[in-house]
């Protein structure tokens, strides 16, 4: 907790300060590009400034007013955060890849990819994840965007109904699309990726016996965070194997 504490308290002050510059000249003009290119790391991620933006110059998300009435015949408002991006076609926002890496010779793994993430100012530790595209189903989301920033081939195993992915603040939702990848055993290195300009995914295998405690080894390092959705997976397999209520017999 002091750890969390910790990052929490670090990254808010350096939001805080760069949010309130001393000179009165805004932030540096940005001209963003979309290429599919390869980049190497060459330095640590630095935010260099943050300011309020306004609804009608956001690309990707809307902040909404809800008023509503509640259970009770009280009249209340909410503020929630929507994507403008959401495929009428889809009716979901996103996929997330839940992996099972199957080799030859070596125990079951999964990839995790780990990202910068300027709304935390910390790395990620994730599943593998993207934005479903006008008329993809998510199982078609699920093994392009698999291919893209994982390198593999894979086959879809399982779809979870639509869940939320942060119900309290927005109204994104998504799909847990379960895969497995099926290697050979002249499979090693990990395949090339497909990555987007301005995209920096480092991919690491985890056996899945080892994956809760990697987990929590991710959690202790500096400017980590473990991604909800993939802990709530690992904690449950914790669960399954530790519980002592007679839920799930030897």
């Amino acid at each position: 907790m002091q750890k969390r504490d910790t990052l929490s308290i670090r990254s808010f002050q350096h939001l805080v300060a760069i949010a309130n510059p001393t000179s009165s000249s805004p932030c540096p003009a940005f001209t963003p590009r979309r290429r599919f290119i390869m980049s190497h790391k060459t330095q640590e991620p630095v935010i260099t400034c943050v300011t309020d933006l306004p609804t009608s110059e956001a690309k990707w998300v809307a902040l909404k007013k809800i008023e509503f009435v509640d259970q009770v015949g009280k009249s209340r408002v909410w503020e929630v955060a929507t994507r403008k991006t959401r495929a009428a076609s889809a009716g979901i926002d996103a996929v997330a890849m839940g992996n099972i890496l199957l080799h030859p010779s070596r125990p079951p793994s999964t990839v995790i990819v780990i990202q910068y993430r300027p709304p935390l100012d910390a790395y990620t530790v994730e599943w593998p994840a993207g934005l479903v595209d006008a008329g993809e189903t998510a199982e078609e989301a699920a093994v392009r965007e698999f291919k893209e920033e994982v390198g593999y081939d894979c086959k879809v195993v399982s779809v979870s109904p639509v869940v939320a992915a942060d119900p309290g603040m927005s109204s994104a939702n998504m799909k847990l699309v379960m895969v497995e990848a099926q290697l050979g055993e002249e499979d090693g290195e990990l395949p090339e990726q497909r990555l987007e300009d301005g995209e920096h995914i480092q991919r690491v295998v985890v056996p899945l016996s080892e994956f809760y405690d990697r987990l929590i080894e991710y959690s202790e390092k500096e400017r980590f965070v473990i991604a909800a959705k993939l802990f709530h997976f690992a904690a449950g397999m914790q669960f399954a194997k530790t519980e002592k209520y007679g839920i799930y017999p030897n």
